[in-house]
Order: structure tokens, then sequence, then C-alpha cells
């Protein structure tokens, strides 16, 4: 499969794309103090006697900067482990914080909107292609944009990152002790400046010391915008539902059901030619991982480098189960019932990666689903395609449902899971689009582009939802 080049345009906007999302990465401590700044300001214009009252809230003000710390070492030693797709020290006036849009533009805080939008239900539906190929159908009702934190969410969206779609197969360790190999090809040279891999990083003390090769010191003052550290807790959080044990039951009611259905609908599968599955919007690779251990030759498409950095350092670099200890929930102070259940410790990942008995051919793709995909090789490639999450992050969802039923090959099976919240609803410019779709209307696309409908049901769920807060969001 022939690597996509990038004119020095695009790849110039690649950079400045990488560069923000490194920075955001960098600068997580920073903006998590001013936070906790903030906290302590209101806590001293308090009376004194309210103030006598919860003295206990300096001490757990401490707490949270040494749980910030924590986690700040964690992303710092994923940062020393990214290998960038591109020379880094290239166009390094090219930077700023506006917000460059992507050719088909999903936004990089998609993955913040499920968690902080409200919708009725989930829908698991799965078709099968006729003599077309695939397509594919959402079904959740999406009163979520009534709720606040969604909108607040949502309308940052129109910040979007750029990534044109870059074609990265991988997969040259699978199965080794090593890890799974995640790993970015480019036709570009990478920046060879030695990382500072010296220091120990499981300590704030040492932390402040420690610099990636690709995080020069520009990077670490940066005032990186509140879209982008929102995104950087957001994948803190993402964490917790695709790697840790505390995300089971959101792993049980959404992924185990496609797992499930993909085991029922390829019974007879062979370690010599297993069936192939496409994953768009993987994420942080849990899914496709699982799918590949069920027996399926599974690749895993994704966008943000937000998730593609977390995911390569999560599969490649793991060396043992509940290797890392992360405190996903202290950025908020809303809807908890103790102090300590803020500020519990989260370990990941719950398996070894590379200990999951996956199938030969498991890779991860990075690059924009429509210009992956739509390639021509990519016609009548695939047994499968599994969209969990992913079909209401398009600016055109038709246009992703001709992909998904060109990509199947005749007679492939399509399953979706995930509610219609449309990520670019009642934020886009004009010069953009955003078509969104009832349920109805979603089925009668796929219908047009060959697919039948097998199974059909709701579900409710959550997504990256804190299980013990007063408050929870159901899809």
């Amino acid at each position: 499969m022939s690597e996509r080049r990038y004119t020095e345009q695009e790849e110039a906007l690649e950079i400045k794309s990488l560069r923000r999302t490194i920075a955001a990465y960098a600068n997580y401590q920073d903006a998590a103090e001013r936070d906790v700044k903030r906290y302590e300001r209101s806590f001293k214009m308090l009376p004194p006697a309210h103030k006598e009252l919860l003295f206990h809230l300096g001490l757990k003000y401490q707490r949270l900067r040494w749980c910030i710390s924590m986690n700040a070492a964690f992303i710092m030693k994923m940062l020393e482990t990214f290998e960038p797709p591109f020379d880094m020290s290239q166009y390094a006036n090219v930077g700023g914080h506006d917000h460059p849009s992507n050719m088909h533009g999903h936004s990089h805080v998609d993955y913040c909107t499920h968690s902080s939008g409200r919708g009725d239900c989930s829908t698991v539906s799965i078709s099968r292609s006729n003599s077309q190929l695939d397509g594919q159908h959402d079904n959740p009702k999406e009163d979520a944009k009534t709720h606040e934190s969604s909108r607040q969410t949502e309308n940052k969206k129109d910040e979007e990152e750029h990534m044109a779609g870059c074609s990265q197969p991988v997969g040259s360790n699978l199965g080794t002790s090593q890890g799974v190999d995640v790993s970015f090809n480019s036709d570009t040279d990478v920046s060879t400046a030695a990382y500072c891999q010296d220091k120990d990083v499981s300590s704030s003390s040492a932390f402040d010391h420690v610099t990636p090769r690709h995080c020069e010191g520009s990077l670490f003052k940066l005032n990186v915008p509140p879209i982008d550290v929102d995104m950087v807790r957001c994948i803190v959080r993402n964490i917790v539902r695709d790697w840790a044990e505390e995300g089971q039951k959101e792993r049980d009611e959404c992924y185990k059901l496609i797992l499930e259905e993909l085991n029922h609908l390829f019974p007879n599968r062979s370690n010599q030619r297993p069936p192939s599955c496409l994953v768009p919007g993987a994420g942080l690779g849990r899914l496709a991982l699982e799918i590949s251990s069920l027996g399926f030759a599974s690749q895993g498409n994704e966008f943000s480098y937000y998730m593609l950095i977390c995911s390569s350092f999560i599969l490649n670099h793991t060396k043992e189960a509940n290797e890392w200890t992360i405190y996903p929930w202290i950025h908020s102070n809303c809807n908890s019932l103790s102090d300590n259940d803020q500020l519990r410790a989260v370990s990941f990942p719950d398996i070894h990666p590379s200990s999951a008995g996956i199938t030969e051919g498991f890779s991860m793709r990075t690059g924009d689903f429509v210009e992956v995909y739509s390639e021509e090789s990519q016609e009548s490639a695939w047994d499968a395609v599994v969209t969990c999450f992913f079909l209401d992050t398009a600016h055109n969802i038709v246009e992703y449902i001709e992909i998904i039923s060109k990509v199947l090959k005749d007679g492939g099976v399509w399953i979706n899971l995930g509610p219609l919240l449309y990520d670019f609803s009642d934020m886009t410019p004009d010069d953009d689009m955003s078509i969104e779709l009832s349920l109805e209307d979603v089925k009668k696309v796929a219908y047009h582009y060959g697919f039948v409908m097998e199974v059909e049901k709701m579900i409710e769920t959550t997504f990256s939802a804190n299980m013990r807060a007063m408050m929870q969001v159901t899809f």
C-alpha cells in the first residue's frame, strides 16, 4: 500500500497541528496549576468563620497538586517515547494557536463531546450489504444538545485540528513482549535529536527537568487555548474507558455487544485467512485490539493526534498490566460524593496489550477516514466495518455511509453503535457544512447504498463517565 505524499503546505499544516497537540500535553501541569490557584483565591475570599469550617480544603489543594504532578509525569513519559512522523524542526514559525481546519473536518474535541453531551439512548445496528457494499446506521435520540455542559463543549468545535489523510499501516512486532507496533510512517525525515530518558519522571521534582526532544522550551511557554487543555483532560478520562478496570462497565455495554455480534456473524474464522475488520474512529485502540484478539485481521483508523500519541504509548510501551497510574477525575469539583472519590487513583492498562492474543495483521492507520478509505485500494477490502461513537463525527454523514459501503466486500457486515449528537451542529462556519439526519433518514441512506437491516436494538450507556459522580449522562 503506497504512502500518501504531502505537499509542502500540507506538511506545514500537519507539523503545526502536531506541535499544537504536543504543546497542549506539555503544558498540562501549568494549566492544572492555574485551576488550583483559582480554587485557593476563592478560598481566601471566605469570611474567617467559613475558612475555619473548611480548613481541610488547604490539604485537598495540596493533594490535588500531587495528583496533577503524577498525571504530568505519565504524560511526559508518553511524550518521550513518541516518534513524530515529521521533522519537527521544520516550519518552526508556522506555529501559533489559530485553529486550522482539516480537509474533511473532524474536530479534535470529538471524543469529549460524547462524554459531556446528553442523550436518551444509543443504538446497536447491524447491516449487511447486498450486491452493493456496506453502509452504516446509528439510532440514538439526541436531545443531548439541551444539556448545558454539552453546549459548552460543542460550541468550541469550530476549532478544528488539521490532519490530512496519512496512510500508515503498521505491525512489525505484533505479539512480542515489546508491544503492539502502532507507528507513524512518513515520507519525511524524523528529527534525530536524542530523547532525555535518563531522568526519573516518577516524581514531580524530576518532571520539571524532563524535556522530550520535540518539546523544545518554547512549547512549555505557550498560552495553550482552553480547548486544547480540555482535550488533554478528555484523553485522560478516555484512558479509563478503554484501558482501566473501572471502564469495564462501559466496555461491556458497548464493545462486548459488538464483539458478540462479530463472533456470531463470523463463526468459522481461520487463523490462516482471518476475516478483516475496519474500525474507524478507533480512539485509544481497545476495541480494535479486542476485535483482533477475537480472530480478525483488525485495523483501527484514527484522526486525532491526541488519541494517536496516547494509543501508541499504551500499545507499544506497556510492559505489564496496571503499569501506570493516573488521577482522571481531579479536574472537576462538581458532583463529587467525597474528596477521596474525586482524587482516587486509576491504574491501567488492565491487560498487557501484546499478550492479548492478537491476530496477525492488527494495525492502526492514521488519517482522515474520508481521505484514507476513499483510496481505490480500499474498495471491497473489508469483511466487516465496526463504528462505535463515530458516525456523528461527520460533516456529511452520507459520505461516511457511502465510503463504508464501498470498502465492504459483497455481503460484508457493518455494525454500528452510538448516538447522533453531530459534532458540528450549531457551530459550523458559513462556508462549511453539517448534515444532521434523523435515525430514520440515516437508515434510508444506508438502504440506498445496499444495506439490509438484520439486527436493531436500543441500549443505554455512558461515555467516559465517572461512575462515582452524582450526575451521570446517559445515551
